[in-house]
């Protein structure tokens, strides 16, 4: 029993303290973090395109390899032309979008009953003084296309490429660090496993986005939604998160579009058509391609979401079940901490 505390009391100590150096360090962690993702999704993509019928299991992996790179970093590219210009074009209409509030808080209190006072004089500076539009567009799509375009320059361009060139020393390395046979297979097996599994969850998680982004696009488009590509890519993007995603991908559309057009009508036509997006995303195609790739129970999912959002920030949000994942199945090859790999499993297999 005493040994047993013990251990609790070690792990417990030992987790608090991963978890402070994980917070310090996030500046110099998030970014690595996320150059192992992009290098995963590169070489997800480069395993699924073996299984391209023009390309094939016979097609070097140099060429699968330089032809995923290729695609993705266009898209990174495609990402920040977008971004930028939707900046300009946003700060453009700012005026316009000023206006369509006061009207929007205007017809609410008409709603409401609300009297003449406070004037609506009063009202529309307290709105303006509160929401400057102009202010916030620029703070936020800046920062975004900077963020974008900070990730293409270091993550894309620097880790990746660091990082592919590392992977063919790294089987000799296990063999230095593990000189007994049995113990470099068993670590050979588990980062193979998990080199397999983020790798083909991230690159299927990809193509789900560009596909939940174009059918997006269409809607937006259709219903003269301004900015259309961006919010398509927006869209396509939170999908990585889980949850959260789904909800923000249909909500902050439908909010542009109410601030756009005025009509609570077309907001919420808007805001079925992409809810019927999600649903058939979340509930047919996501089920059929992913399957339980990652084998993580919902509840799991959602608490290390929680945990890495308040660690990271938003790059949490996009990391979470992956980095968790991977915890899992380092804790499954372990007998200590194998029980804990069950708990977090989705029904009990690891």
């Amino acid at each position: 029993m005493n040994e047993r505390f013990r251990a609790v009391v070690h792990g417990t100590v030992f987790a608090v303290l991963v978890g402070w150096v994980l917070y310090v360090a996030r500046d110099i962690l998030v970014p690595v973090a996320f150059g192992v993702m992009a290098l995963y999704v590169v070489l997800g993509s480069a395993r699924l395109l073996a299984k391209v019928p023009v390309l094939g299991p016979a097609a070097p992996e140099w060429l699968r390899l330089t032809l995923a790179t290729l695609v993705i970093a266009g898209a990174l590219v495609l990402l920040v032309g977008v971004a930028t210009d939707s900046v300009d074009r946003l700060l453009q209409r700012v005026p316009q979008y000023q206006a369509q509030l006061v009207a929007l808080v205007q017809q609410g209190a008409a709603v409401l009953g609300i009297e003449s006072e406070p004037s609506w004089d009063s009202i529309r500076q307290a709105v303006m003084a509160q929401v400057n539009l102009q202010r916030l567009a620029g703070s936020t799509l800046g920062l975004a296309a900077s963020l974008v375009g900070t990730l293409v320059v270091v993550v894309v361009a620097l880790y990746v490429a660091f990082l592919l060139v590392e992977r063919r020393h790294f089987d000799a390395k296990i063999g230095q660090l593990a000189p007994e046979p049995e113990r470099a297979a068993r670590i050979r097996h588990v980062v193979a496993d998990i080199n397999r599994r983020i790798g083909t969850y991230l690159a299927l998680k990809t193509l789900l986005g560009v596909l939940l982004g174009l059918a997006s696009w269409i809607i937006l488009a259709a219903m003269g939604v301004e900015l259309a590509p961006f919010w398509a890519l927006l869209v396509g993007l939170i999908d990585y998160v889980p949850y959260v995603g789904s909800i923000l991908g249909v909500a902050l559309p439908a909010l542009f579009a109410l601030l756009q057009f005025g009509d609570l009508k077309t907001a919420l036509v808007l805001t079925g058509a992409l809810s019927l997006v999600q649903f058939l995303n979340g509930h047919l195609l996501d089920p059929y391609l992913m399957g339980s790739s990652l084998n993580l129970s919902p509840f799991v999912i959602l608490v290390s979401l929680t945990v890495w959002t308040a660690l990271w920030g938003l790059p949490g949000a996009f990391l979470a079940v992956p980095l968790t994942a991977s915890i899992v199945m380092v804790l499954a090859q372990f007998a200590g901490s194998r029980p804990i790999a069950v708990l977090l499993s989705k029904k009990g297999e690891v």
